[in-house]
């Protein structure tokens, strides 16, 4: 099982996403006509569309991206050493543009991936569909129009472990208990990330947690392909 990957050759992502706005009310009223639209489809009877405003990360229309954390694998002397970076703030744009410019230099001229887990339904849609509307130009491995299945370097945890079952849906947070891989759940966990952001304007703490994923992707890669899992004294901050 993937066998012909070399784990030096991807980039390990995860991002944490808010709603657009703190609040409903501050939305523009087109904007709160076109949730209320949204949310139709899942909201339950007894819930306004102000209610289930905190559903708004997921989506890209009305959400924002505010931490993209990503790893690499390098190699010293015999020893693997993981390298971390975060692109966080309320500034979407900026860190758009930081981490699309290093997208393009670690993919330049090589066959070069990049993986999260869920990240081909979210992740990488979700950081396209921002870097659109923000007018930041998108990165040659993220433009996939026109790109043949088998150009398309997009690799994801979840989609390894379903071995071809749609239906199937398994946490990083289940895998990475099952496969013995210290969790990455031991701060905050994604339905507290607004509140961190907006209440406590603490987004250090996200990328901490955000850096945490991205580096139990990365073992749970490596469990995978049957090799040792990254020592923690190995871990480098960027």
């Amino acid at each position: 099982m993937l066998d012909n990957i070399r784990v030096e050759d991807i980039m390990f992502l995860d991002i944490e996403t808010v709603p657009q706005e703190s609040v409903y009310d501050n939305m523009s009223q087109e904007m709160q006509v076109l949730w209320d639209k949204k949310s139709e489809y899942f909201r339950k009877e007894d819930e306004t569309a102000s209610d289930v405003y905190g559903r708004a990360g997921i989506y890209a229309e009305f959400g924002k991206i505010v931490c993209i954390s990503v790893g690499i694998v390098t190699a010293r002397d015999t020893k693997r050493i993981f390298r971390v970076k975060s692109f966080a703030g309320d500034n979407e744009k900026v860190l758009l543009e930081d981490f699309g410019q290093m997208l393009n230099q670690f993919a330049r001229g090589r066959d070069r991936n990049i993986c999260g887990h869920n990240a081909k339904e979210f992740d990488f849609p979700f950081i396209a569909r921002r870097m659109l509307i923000n007018g930041v130009h998108l990165p040659h491995i993220l433009d996939v129009a026109g790109k043949k299945p088998w150009e398309v370097k997009f690799l994801d945890t979840m989609d390894m472990w379903k071995f071809g079952d749609y239906k199937h849906y398994t946490s990083l947070n289940l895998l990475t208990t099952i496969f013995n891989i210290p969790s990455p759940k031991d701060d905050i966990d994604g339905s507290q990330v607004a509140a961190v952001f907006y209440e406590e304007n603490d987004v250090e703490r996200i990328a901490r947690y955000c850096e945490k994923d991205v580096l139990a992707t990365a073992q749970l890669f490596l469990r995978f392909k049957g090799e040792d899992l990254i020592d923690e004294e190995a871990i480098e901050h960027a």
